[in-house]
This record gives C-alpha cells, sequence and structure tokens, in this order.
C-alpha cells in the first residue's frame, strides 16, 4: 500500500490511510518569522464555518497559488477552500495574515493519483492579495529547469505535525533542509522499483540517514534549491524512510509553459487552448 502525503480517505479504491490530511516536518527547524512570505496556508471547511490547514503553496502572483493536484482530488466536493498567507503562526499574527477564498482550482489536466504524474495544480483566488513584508510572491525560474545535480542541498517549509506518531499539527512554520538523490537511485529496486515510475518530471529529494522528510500534508508547498523555486511537494511512501524520499514535481519548461498560458488566458476569460 503506498502512502502519499495528504488525506485520511479512500479514493479511486486506494487507502491511502494514514497519509495526507495534515502537515509534517521531520526532523526541521522553526523558520525566522515572516523570512518565507510566498508560504500559503490552503485551507478547507467542512461545515462551511470552521477551517483547517490542507496542503502549502505558493503565491506566484498577487491572485494565483501554486499547488498539488492531489490537494484537490481528495478534498470532498462540498468542501469550501480558502487561502491564508502572512501567517507564522496559524493561530496568531493577525495583523499580518490576510484570508481570500478559492474561486477556481485548474490542474494541468492529466493528473493520475494510481501513477502520480503532472500532480500541480493552480488556485485563482476571489481578490488580489496585498503584497507587502508579511506576503509577497515567490519568482517562478526563468530558465528552463531540466534537472537539479544529485546531493544539492534544498529545503521545504510548511505547518504541522514533528513526528509519524504525533496527531497535533504545529502552529508556526518549519523548515527541513534535504538532498536531491539521483533518479536512477530512486528508481531502483531498493528504493521505489518504479511503483510509481519517477519520471524526468520529478525529482527525489530526502536524507540518506532518515532524519529529516518532508511528509503528509507539506504537499503542495515549494522546494527551493540553489535560492530558486524548483518544485512542488508530491508523495511519498512513509516518512523519514532513506529508501523512500519525497518525490516531487520538477517544475520543467512543460509546467512553466502550461502556467505562463493559463495565467494569461484567464486574463482574457479563455481556456489556454483558446488563447493559441
Amino acid at each position: 500500500m503506498k502512502l502519499f502525503k495528504h488525506n485520511l480517505f479512500v479514493l479511486l479504491a486506494i487507502s491511502l490511510t494514514p497519509a495526507y490530511h495534515g502537515v509534517e516536518i521531520i526532523g526541521g527547524r522553526k523558520v525566522k518569522a515572516h523570512s518565507k512570505p510566498y508560504m500559503v496556508s490552503i485551507q478547507v471547511s467542512e461545515d462551511h464555518k470552521t477551517y483547517t490547514h490542507w496542503c502549502g503553496g505558493a503565491l506566484i502572483s498577487e491572485n494565483w497559488v501554486l499547488t498539488a493536484a492531489h490537494c484537490k482530488a481528495t478534498m470532498q466536493a462540498k468542501w469550501k477552500s480558502q487561502v491564508v498567507l502572512g501567517a507564522h503562526s496559524l493561530s496568531q499574527d493577525k495583523k499580518s495574515k490576510q484570508t481570500v477564498p478559492i474561486i477556481k482550482w485548474i490542474d494541468y489536466g492529466k493528473f493520475n493519483l494510481k501513477v502520480l504524474k503532472d500532480d500541480i495544480i493552480l488556485l485563482k483566488l476571489e481578490s488580489n492579495v496585498k503584497i507587502n513584508k508579511y506576503v509577497n510572491v515567490l519568482k517562478l525560474p526563468k530558465t528552463m529547469v531540466t534537472d537539479v545535480k544529485p546531493g544539492t542541498s534544498c529545503s521545504v517549509a510548511g505547518w504541522g505535525r514533528t513526528s509519524a506518531c504525533s496527531e497535533n499539527a504545529s502552529d508556526t512554520l518549519l523548515e527541513v533542509k534535504l538532498k536531491v538523490i539521483d533518479r536512477k537511485t530512486c528508481n531502483s529496486k531498493d528504493y521505489y522499483n518504479h511503483k510509481p515510475e519517477v519520471t524526468q518530471d520529478m525529482i527525489c529529494v530526502g536524507d540518506s540517514k532518515g532524519r529529516r522528510d518532508s511528509c503528509q500534508g507539506d504537499s503542495g508547498g515549494p522546494l527551493i534549491c540553489n535560492k530558486m523555486y524548483i518544485g512542488i511537494v508530491s508523495y511519498g511512501e512513509g516518512c523519514a524512510d532513506p529508501k523512500n524520499p519525497g518525490v516531487y514535481t520538477l517544475l520543467t519548461k512543460k509546467y512553466l509553459d502550461w502556467i505562463n498560458k493559463t495565467i494569461k488566458a484567464q486574463v482574457y476569460n479563455m481556456t489556454a487552448e483558446e488563447l493559441y
């Protein structure tokens, strides 16, 4: 049974327990308050009154957030969703926080939970956020991302639990340092064994000693390597397992082109296909 990083529900006849819902940074540390103003808490509500953290994400423009497609795929249709920005503590920082409803989820159109390809989605916000010292955009790569050298140091941030045994989420933003693992190694028999296949549009990042990891709900959060926005937290089996590291959607040219076309098309109230 594959354990993914964000839900407690049965979907497409696959048991996802105990993964997906909640955020978990293992072996991480607290982030300096408001040092990552692009971080987004995607929150959901079943009763349309009380919202809880569901996924991470990155603000890429004044009214667009980039996250993982499985965050939407594992939600129930009746739920409402919103984003919270400018938060270091999810329960405090009231003056710095901005809360904006999500009005549209637009995925790449090819996401498949069984094979986990194209785990990327755009969220259109109801209104523009106010850019300030607490809330700001994370720039997408200017040049094409083809791959990242194995051994490269990267970081992931998120809110939530600090151990696999804990049921309580961290109230403050945490960060963990990880390293890129060779794709061939990640697909090898001792690792994922091509189940699922780690493709050229994905990247493995973890810790060889299993001391640190992103897990269960960091889903959708940005992967930062060499000070660049490189990828999106997608999936992994277990937490802090050195032979089952986190797998991230790599922001390759096809995804960057899609992001730019989709946002441009929405300005003209068209689909990306109609625009060209």
